[in-house]
């Protein structure tokens, strides 16, 4: 039997689960364990956990980690020196992740297998769409992944095919879905990375008055789903901000404080992202199915999380 530990850890919501076999025998996320909402340290409880059911404590394990951490500072690194000295605020994020990747996440790994041999770096869309096409019911999909990036890839489109997944097509960093949404989940007030399900709450209560206006300025759709953001209403390259002032100016009001009241213009602008957020994938989905010929479709990444979306 062939045992693969899986891992993810380092940015949010940390996990571990073990395959045998390709089939799951056990599986949790660490703030199961540690009582930390979205964890993100090494999951060390988490994998103590999957591992207790193991057959004996010395069964030989691979692991799979969840993206290529040389890729992924790869696009960090190449991003800083491009906005250098604009993005100077996020250099101290930019540096912890260096100690995190060059010293701290290989010696967590070893910690759980000796043997360098046997630890897999899996590209982060590549392990998106594998979470969705494995566990389907479907031989034979096109899969769909939409997050906010992975180590380049913001949007990825593949062909599943039993235990086969091709890629098929790409968006790369920094033309993001997931931070077109964070955008506005931002400017409403909400936390990103964590609230952007309020902003997916707020839409049915307001309007898609602003739809057009922001198909005019703030991003650039294609016939086939393909888009680009315009980055002067945008920081999240060079800030911890997501938006720019050019944002607020866009719409006319300031970014709503947290605890503010939510008055209709803030409605009326999350039924807008969330319109045009539907309108991508729309386009996208449809142009997944198109080049991999499959009728049944996955959807992964975190803009998949979004539950206005299941009616495509």
């Amino acid at each position: 039997m062939t045992y693969i530990l899986g891992i993810s850890s380092h940015f949010h919501d940390s996990a571990a689960a073990l395959v045998r076999d390709g089939e799951i025998i056990a599986a949790a996320q660490e703030e199961r364990f540690s009582r930390i909402k979205a964890d993100w340290h090494f999951p060390d409880q988490a994998i103590a956990y999957c591992l207790s059911h193991l057959p004996a404590p010395n069964t030989p394990i691979s692991i799979a980690y969840f993206e290529n951490p040389a890729l992924k500072l790869d696009r960090v690194l190449h991003n800083a020196a491009r906005t250098a000295p604009r993005g100077a605020p996020l250099w101290p994020r930019t540096l912890n992740m260096m100690r995190d990747y060059g010293h701290g996440l290989p010696r967590q790994l070893l910690s759980v297998c000796d043997d360098p041999n046997r630890i897999f770096f899996v590209p982060h869309h590549r392990s998106h769409a594998a979470a969705a096409f494995y566990p389907s019911p479907f031989d034979e999909a096109a899969v769909l992944v939409v997050d906010g990036v992975g180590e380049w890839s913001t949007t990825s489109l593949w062909n599943g095919c039993g235990d086969q997944l091709t890629p098929l097509g790409e968006i790369l960093f920094p033309n993001s879905l997931g931070m077109f949404y964070s955008a506005f989940a931002q400017y409403c007030g909400f936390k990103v990375n964590s609230g952007e399900y309020k902003l997916m709450g707020l839409a049915p209560f307001g309007k898609p008055r602003f739809k057009k206006l922001i198909l005019d300025r703030v991003i650039d759709l294609k016939p086939d789903g393909s888009f680009q953001l315009d980055m002067s209403f945008f920081r999240f390259d060079t800030d911890v901000s997501v938006i720019s002032p050019l944002f607020e100016a866009l719409f006319g009001q300031p970014t709503r404080r947290p605890e503010a009241p939510l008055d209709q213009h803030y409605m009326d602008i999350a039924a807008s992202a969330q319109a045009v957020l539907q309108d991508v994938l729309v386009f996208l989905a449809t142009t997944t199915l198109d080049k991999s010929g499959q009728k049944n479709l996955c959807l992964a990444g975190g803009v998949a999380l979004n539950l206005s979306l299941i009616h495509i």
